[in-house]
């Protein structure tokens, strides 16, 4: 009887002090974006770093978000073809087009392709200061790396988070015209006509909201994940610790960006 009572404690033991270490986790994270975001609004302002965190993140991604913004246009035409036409509906194909890039699937697949090109790069950067004790050194010349470091990162992706979105809703609604109108027969003005009287503005303002705010937690979590490199369960120092941490950041932000989509839908819907 005595063993199942030691089970049953170490159980608990167990349990409470994962409890402890995601709540400790959570807490860093939280702490971190204050600080963050207190060190965005503080002077003194230098438009030089956020400029070129902004060609890191925004113009560097511009290529691979026109390129799958094409192809998921061409998918979404494609595919809403062939459902609209068993109830003789084609011409809403550029109605069902726009809402759905601008609205969903914009947002959703221009803010993980970012993850993946920017997000990863960016927890792997500070991981390495972080490793290569550059943040320590930093600290030690009074230099706040909140403010040095993060603060432009910050800026730049809540800035080029919806302008790549809106460079994919474009590509996405030219690759659904090429599908739509030019191989498939689909009338262009019934194309454009249908998705002028369909999209509205809440349509557009629900896809901002969201690109803002996935560039938030895609700058956030890369970011804080790097930072605290040293007190990560999966992390530790050395290049294994980098890459570990590094695949970390980019699963919690897809995941977190997913669960927001649903959570934003949610309220603005």
């Amino acid at each position: 009887m005595m063993w199942l009572v030691q089970a049953v404690g170490r159980f608990f033991q167990k349990l409470g002090a994962e409890f402890i270490f995601y709540l400790e986790q959570a807490g860093r994270m939280g702490i971190f974006l204050a600080a963050c975001l207190f060190s965005v609004v503080r002077p003194p302002y230098k438009f030089g770093p956020i400029l070129r965190q902004i060609h890191f993140i925004g113009s560097r991604s511009s290529f691979v978000i026109l390129f799958t913004g094409s192809f998921t246009g061409m998918v979404l035409a494609l595919q809403g073809y062939y459902t609209l036409r068993k109830f003789g509906s084609e011409g809403l194909l550029g109605a069902a087009v726009a809402l759905s890039l601008i609205r969903e699937l914009g947002p959703v697949i221009a803010a993980l392709m970012v993850v993946g090109r920017a997000g990863s790069a960016i927890c792997a950067e500070v991981g390495i200061m972080r490793n290569s004790e550059q943040i320590d050194a930093l600290e030690c010349m009074a230099i706040d790396p909140y403010k040095y470091l993060m603060a432009p990162k910050f800026v730049a992706g809540i800035l080029s988070m919806p302008l790549l979105t809106a460079i994919f809703d474009m590509a996405g609604i030219v690759g659904g015209y090429l599908v739509g109108v030019a191989m498939l027969g689909v009338n262009k003005g019934a194309y454009f006509q249908q998705m002028y009287s369909s999209v509205v503005w809440n349509d557009v303002e629900m896809g901002l909201v969201k690109s803002l705010i996935f560039g938030l937690l895609i700058i956030w979590i890369g970011a804080a994940k790097g930072y605290y490199l040293h007190l990560e369960r999966s992390g530790g120092f050395g290049a294994e610790g980098v890459s570990r941490v590094t695949t970390d950041a980019v699963v919690l932000s897809s995941v977190a960006i997913l669960v927001w989509d649903y959570l934003l839908s949610a309220i603005m819907l």
